[in-house]
């Protein structure tokens, strides 16, 4: 019997929340263009992979919850099926560098589903990296450039791309994102960003992304135009000063957020987001297209007293900060 090589990696996942997140209208390829400030949290999953080498590109996932289930006492969802993002970048990945070696991956999950945080996409961009290191190292096979890398996960997921920029060895902890999400341009923080404190709530419920679109376009009247965005990712005056802002004076949005605002979830978002506020918080919002509302809290202080408040047993509450460049 042949003893193959095996080797290992572990990779962080970060989340990602939405600090401003302005969309126009649908486009011809039936996808939205956005504008949108993207920040990485210092929480999120970790993804370990294990190749065995040999060449029969077998994939196994294993996933350990590491988050609560707060719908009471029904299953985790499952995972470990062809849908998953982590599979799906596995299968990319081997299809566009040949790379086949059986793998064992292990995803210990923290960041809630369908709760506008990007946990999928992150997923998918760690899976990408950590291949690349795998083949690079293990079957000769020349690695991807982090460009290539960003357009193999603009086809697995609009958020990918900024994953793929933003994970741990670039010193990317924010980017203006643009298009349907595959133009990535860094913002550099302001240093006072270093110092803040971001209270995350996830109501227990997720949040259908084309649901919400579909219920953004019908939010908007027929004879109102759709808001103009920018085609450019330059880093204009009006954006380094906004960010250079006390949080309670930033004039950043979600545009989803009024819509949803309106819908059958309505009342919880905005109970989550005035009980923030009323807490102390300097900014509130909401990540994505839902379901997370997050707020921003220069006094620790306050945001503990938040968290204590707000950790109930419906909600998932958790605090973190900006991933440090």
């Amino acid at each position: 019997m042949l003893a193959w090589p095996m080797s290992q990696v572990q990779i962080a996942a970060p989340a990602k929340l939405n600090l401003h997140l302005a969309v126009g209208g649908k486009r011809e390829d039936g996808f939205h263009g956005i504008r949108s400030i993207f920040l990485a949290l210092d929480f999120g999953d970790t993804l370990t992979f294990r190749s065995e080498g040999g060449t029969c590109g077998n994939t196994e996932l294993e996933v350990r919850w590491q988050l609560p289930i707060l719908s009471g006492e029904g299953p985790k969802p499952t995972l470990e099926t062809a849908d998953n993002l982590v599979l799906k970048a596995a299968a990319a990945f081997r299809r566009r560098t040949g790379f086949a070696s059986s793998l064992s991956i292990s995803l210990e999950k923290r960041i809630p589903l369908g709760g506008g945080l990007g946990g999928g996409s992150s997923d998918a961009a760690s899976t990408l990296l950590a291949l690349n290191r795998l083949a690079g190292a293990e079957a000769g096979i020349r690695p991807l450039d982090r460009h290539d890398l960003a357009l193999l996960g603009a086809e697995l997921g609009s958020d990918v791309p900024f994953f793929i920029h933003c994970n741990g060895e670039t010193g990317m902890a924010a980017a203006l994102v643009g298009g349907r999400g595959e133009k990535v341009r860094p913002i550099r923080l302001p240093e006072r960003f270093a110092g803040l404190r971001f209270v995350l709530v996830n109501p227990g419920f997720p949040s259908n992304t084309a649901g919400a679109f579909a219920l953004l376009d019908e939010s908007r009247a027929a004879d109102s135009p759709t808001p103009d965005l920018p085609s450019e990712l330059g880093l204009t005056g009006d954006l380094e000063a906004a960010l250079s802002l006390e949080p309670a004076r930033w004039p950043f949005r979600n545009d989803f957020l009024p819509a949803l605002l309106s819908g059958g979830n309505g009342i919880t978002y905005g109970s989550i987001l005035s009980r923030l506020k009323a807490f102390g918080a300097d900014f509130v919002g909401l990540s994505g297209s839902g379901s997370s509302c997050f707020g921003v809290f220069s006094d620790t202080e306050l945001s503990r007293k938040a968290i204590e408040e707000l950790s109930n047993g419906r909600f998932y509450v958790f605090e973190t900060s900006c991933l440090r460049s």
